[in-house]
């Protein structure tokens, strides 16, 4: 039996079955299962809502981006701020959202930096677009980095 490979870089559980789930998904119903998570991207925590400035900017993404972190338990939280105006990247926070809601520090920092790639999403959105998601992620492990997490 062989034993899995420990040096490539894993995805957190619930966002590999997420990846799988998108693979496995013809063309036109991976854009659906993208705009569903659009809907399902969770609401702000009121205290976020209230005070904005607390969101970090994620300038690179063309449409208006912000995300936030904090620690919980073992784990990370995090939140999203995207306009509704913008299924796609919406889409984008949800599955990130959903797939990496209290992963550790190390699963998020571990993710590689282009996984969207795995999902078919290059046959579904623009160059620019996927940029923009790309750089989610880096402001996404850069918060996580630059944060004192003891977790």
């Amino acid at each position: 039996m062989t034993e899995p490979r420990t040096d490539q870089p894993q995805l957190p559980t619930k966002l590999q079955e997420i990846v799988t789930m998108f693979k496995s998904l013809p063309k036109g119903m991976r854009l659906q299962a993208l705009l569903d998570y659009s809907k399902r991207l969770p609401a702000l925590p009121a205290k976020y809502t209230e005070h904005p400035e607390f969101m970090q900017p994620v300038p690179e993404c063309t449409s208006p981006f912000f995300l936030v972190t904090e620690p919980a338990g073992t784990g990370i939280n995090m939140y999203f701020k995207v306009p509704e105006e913008a299924p796609t990247v919406r889409g984008y926070a949800g599955i990130l959202s959903e797939g990496l809601q209290g992963a550790t520090r190390q699963e998020i920092l571990s993710i590689p930096d282009q996984f969207y790639m795995d999902m078919g999403l290059n046959e579904l959105i623009t160059p620019m677009r996927l940029r923009g998601m790309g750089a989610i992620l880096m402001r996404l492990k850069n918060e996580i980095r630059d944060e004192a997490y003891d977790v």
